[in-house]
């Protein structure tokens, strides 16, 4: 996966996947194309998560009828790479467990390369591939920390928000259901 070659080594790893009857072009494009406002259940989320920010006066960062792709690159999230009609890959460097969340833009080499104390890289990827009887899609994120001060920090925060981040990736999913308008079977693995 795409994914390997910009986050190898990492100390969360959340991986959720799917199976459409959707030839792989199909689903791609349907996954590309999810306007994320659509669920009620990830606007609820986004709005607890982004409250800090709104009491301090910044705007609302993800607008509807927006793909999710282009709505993460507005907020700061940098495309790496993509294999057309397969798989994306995009990441950011962070501190989530702020109040406030900035991403920080590094192109895929300085991202690799950055090794900061009191942040987090993220990375994420979108794969579809053929399976049997359609396509399997994966949503990956897997997040590295380079001290003990952030790892603990990030740990703290994904005690606190990774049941809401998993609910997000499995709307995801669902959105993604309707989109490409298929009866999938969902799997979610996650390691840590």
């Amino acid at each position: 996966m795409l994914i390997d070659k910009y986050m190898p080594q990492f100390d969360v790893c959340a991986r959720h996947s799917t199976v459409v009857s959707a030839d792989t072009e199909r689903t791609y494009a349907a996954l590309r194309a999810i306007d994320l406002n659509r669920s009620r259940w990830i606007r609820y989320l986004f709005a607890i998560r982004s409250l800090p920010s709104r009491l301090r006066g910044a705007p609302a960062s993800a607008q509807s009828g927006q793909p999710f792709i282009e709505s993460a690159q507005a907020m700061g999230w940098v495309v790496f790479e993509e294999q057309p009609n397969s798989e994306l890959v995009a990441g950011a460097i962070t501190q989530p467990w702020k109040p406030v969340v900035e991403f920080r833009s590094l192109p895929g080499p300085a991202f690799v390369a950055f090794a900061e104390p009191d942040f987090a890289k993220i990375a994420w990827s979108v794969a579809g591939e053929p399976a049997a009887h359609g396509s399997r899609v994966t949503l990956e994120t897997r997040v590295a920390t380079a001290d003990p001060v952030s790892r603990r920090r990030f740990r703290l925060y994904w005690l606190a928000f990774s049941p809401g981040i998993k609910l997000v990736r499995l709307c995801i999913l669902g959105l993604l259901r309707r989109l490409a308008g298929t009866r999938p079977r969902s799997h979610y693995i996650m390691s840590e």
